[in-house]
């Protein structure tokens, strides 16, 4: 067990709790509690009068990072960690990958988006990278229950706050780099340089795997030495040939001079890149590409990725798409699968980037036959001024407006004639809406099929 805590509620005898400053939370407010929980030591930022002792230091978070690394960083170095970083693609790459090594035999935990999960065990995660503390208890308790590899995704944020401090990756991808978390980065070259820094943490001995038909790879393979790349451009894994399906997908690529052919129950171009990045990541692991390609049809993409359900004469698509970048991909892509209309329900995130909420207002309006714009969750930001954000970016008048989200979704399932695509976009696997500050239960996948159900489908 590790022995600091920074929850007060969760302080166990013995534990050193250290006062963390938080955003909305002060730490230093709750010590008595911890006192109380059976913490025998205190780490503060100021002198407190309590009945054990005290250490007071500069910065409570740098002490903890610090301290975490210096004391449990050794024993993660058992652990063979791959690190996936980009805009688009974390998600489905690294579920992908956790499903493959799995089916292969390795003992492998996944922590991301969707959660940490590791043979029977599933943990919900507050963020893409948890906080530091967090990412050291879990990766600490699998290796004890046997874990011996770990695929997680990375974000930007984690890398710019330093949550992944003292780990090292054996491999390292870089999916790609689009437009999102402006509102934090400011710029995109500040957002590239957030996403460079995975480089930090890489083995010196290790593996980075780049998308060669992302603009930015060069970035990254001008300054690591052992990479190999993926795509339609010339690299190590080259996609010759692609057939999309509206249910699967036909791929051949070739490597050191031979062709592979294969197929997977994924849908999309961007599904192409985000199965090969799988599949060059357990075979830069050691299994050969045969080993991988025999399970090729064995694995599906995470709930909310491209989650497809029949409805009446067409289909339904939940999808997690919430950049300007991955909205468009999709809408692109059931366009050339698909033989009927495209109908897209999307809206924007408040409280976050408010620049590509035009832009995507744009290319709904523009790539698909009609939209629906919703609330995603609007949080404490007036969902009239976000729509009146997204607005700003449309041209046309093939559009609804319809705020509460159940009522949008009635609504487009109610336009379905035949071979038409709805898209249900911006949430995917999240069972949540955050309306000011509350988080109440909502998921488009139940939306759906109490539809069906109702109508009796």
């Amino acid at each position: 067990m590790i022995k600091y805590e920074t929850d007060s509620r969760k302080v166990q005898a013995g534990q050193t709790f250290v006062a963390i400053k938080g955003y909305t939370v002060d730490g230093h407010d709750f010590i008595h509690d911890a006192i109380k929980n059976g913490a025998t030591k205190i780490i503060a930022e100021r002198e407190v009068d309590v009945s054990v002792p005290v250490e007071v230091v500069d910065d409570t978070q740098r002490y903890l990072k610090e301290v975490l690394v210096r004391e449990y960083s050794p024993l993660l170095k058992k652990l063979k960690i791959i690190g996936v970083t980009g805009t688009n693609g974390k998600t489905t790459t690294c579920y992908l990958t956790y499903e493959l090594f799995k089916k292969l035999g390795v003992k492998v935990a996944y922590m991301g988006t969707i959660g940490f999960f590791f043979e029977d065990m599933e943990i919900s995660l507050p963020n893409t990278t948890p906080e530091i503390l967090t990412i050291y208890k879990l990766f600490l308790d699998v290796l004890e229950k046997g874990c011996t590899t770990i695929v997680m995704e990375v974000s930007s944020h984690a890398l710019s706050l330093e949550r992944i401090a003292g780990l090292e990756f054996s491999i390292g991808v870089f999916t790609n780099l689009t437009e999102d978390h402006l509102d934090y980065h400011k710029t995109m070259e500040n957002y590239l340089s957030a996403k460079l820094r995975i480089l930090d943490y890489m083995d010196p001995n290790g593996i980075f795997i780049v998308n060669a038909d992302d603009p930015a790879s060069s970035s990254f393979s001008s300054k690591y030495a052992h990479t190999v790349s993926l795509g339609l451009k010339e690299s190590t894994y080259q996609i010759l040939n692609y057939q999309i399906y509206p249910d699967h997908t036909s791929i051949s690529f070739t490597y050191q001079n031979t062709t592979y052919e294969c197929e997977t129950n994924l849908t999309g171009m961007f599904n192409i890149y985000n199965f090969l990045t799988s599949l060059a990541i357990l075979h830069e692991y050691g299994f050969s590409l045969m080993e991988i390609l025999k399970k090729s049809l064995e694995i599906y993409p995470p709930r909310g990725r491209c989650d497809t359900i029949k409805v009446l004469d067409g289909y339904v698509v939940i999808d997690y798409a919430h950049t300007p970048d991955a909205v468009e991909k999709m809408i692109d892509t059931y366009r050339t699968v698909g033989h009927g209309r495209i109908i897209t329900l999307i809206g924007c995130g408040g409280d976050r980037d408010p620049l590509k909420r035009p832009i995507m207002g744009k290319i709904a309006t523009e790539k698909s036959d009609f939209v629906l714009f919703t609330n995603d969750n609007p949080r404490t930001e007036d969902p009239q001024k976000i729509m009146n954000d997204i607005l700003e970016g449309v041209s046309t008048n093939n559009y609804k407006i319809i705020f509460d989200r159940r009522e949008a979704i009635k609504t487009a399932l109610d336009m379905i004639q035949k071979e038409d695509i709805v898209l249900l976009l911006g949430k995917g696997h999240e069972d949540y809406q955050i309306l000011g500050h509350e988080k109440i239960h909502f998921d488009d996948k139940e939306e759906v099929l109490n539809y069906i159900k109702k109508h009796n489908f």
